[in-house]
């Protein structure tokens, strides 16, 4: 019987030391696993608070702080002009990027189409009261300024708001045809009377153009539509290239090199005159210097 009471102890010893190494195990495999876990989570990029739009919404669609939601989304991917907040006290830091301030009644509009949850930018949607149009979109100290245009001088009808463009002038200058670069990269805001970058028909030839302007531009452009023809080039999206002056005339256009009037020295010629009578006679005679 001791015998048999000596085994089991030895047994259970042995067990209870194999439970105890297993136990230890495991233990160390969970402490891995929560600093690998607290690293990750260390390393991990940081999380901003975005607005989002709840649903889709059209240009020109007034929307309240019921229509907009916040969610976390990477900090360094946030666009700068995106609101952080929906509502926020006045006079606070998180009233700078917020979209509505406490106790406001006043709707705003969206100043282009909106998908549901796309983040709201400030510079696309209009003031609280305002609708979407021209005065929303123009910052301080700059003008619209409306250029009359047709297929052939605004690139059929492929300008939408939005767009930059190059302006050329065409007229006449000390009676030679002439067309000049006089302006570049115009922002255009309005095609005819409409500010929609995502209207439908995007391929109506359009009548005029409403470009985003200086006061110094507004009077060069009234100065060029009054003495000329106005053309606008359309610029890409990726263009980067700063475009010299550019000026053509009809003979570079053409190649024609005009000849310069070769002056001819007239020989100089001395005379002496003598009077016959009445008559008055000159008679030619070598020239003493």
């Amino acid at each position: 019987m001791r015998l048999i009471f000596v085994l089991f102890l030895v047994a259970g010893v042995g067990l209870a030391g194999v439970a105890v190494m297993m136990a230890q195990g495991q233990i160390s495999q969970f402490q891995a696993e929560r600093d690998h876990l607290a690293e990750m989570q260390q390393n991990a990029p940081k999380l901003g608070d975005v607005v989002i739009a709840r649903h889709s919404m059209k240009y020109g669609e007034h929307f309240k702080a019921e229509d907009l939601a916040v969610i976390k989304m990477q900090a360094n991917a946030i666009p700068p002009t995106a609101f952080r907040a929906v509502i926020a006290k006045a006079g606070t830091p998180e009233a700078e990027h917020a979209v509505f301030l406490e106790g406001e009644t006043k709707s705003r509009a969206s100043m282009r189409t909106v998908t549901g949850r796309e983040v709201i930018l400030s510079d696309r949607v209009t003031k609280p009261g305002e609708n979407a149009g021209i005065m929303a979109s123009l910052p301080d100290n700059r003008r619209a300024f409306t250029i009359q245009v047709s297929s052939t001088s605004a690139v059929s009808g492929f300008l939408r708001p939005g767009d930059l463009v190059d302006v050329y002038w065409s007229g006449t200058i000390n009676g030679e045809p002439v067309t000049k670069l006089i302006d570049t990269n115009l922002k255009l805001i309005a095609i005819d009377q409409s500010t929609d970058p995502d209207r439908s028909n995007a391929t109506q030839i359009a009548r005029s153009v409403t470009a985003e302007v200086s006061p110094e531009q507004v009077a060069a452009l009234t100065l060029a539509q009054n003495t000329g023809n106005i053309t606008l080039s359309l610029v890409g999206l990726s263009n980067t290239e700063q475009v010299s002056q550019i000026e053509i005339n009809r003979d570079e256009l053409l190649g024609i090199q005009k000849q310069e009037a070769k002056k001819v020295e007239k020989a100089e010629v001395c005379t002496i005159k003598t009077r016959k009578g009445t008559d008055v006679v000159e008679t030619p005679i070598p020239c003493t210097n």
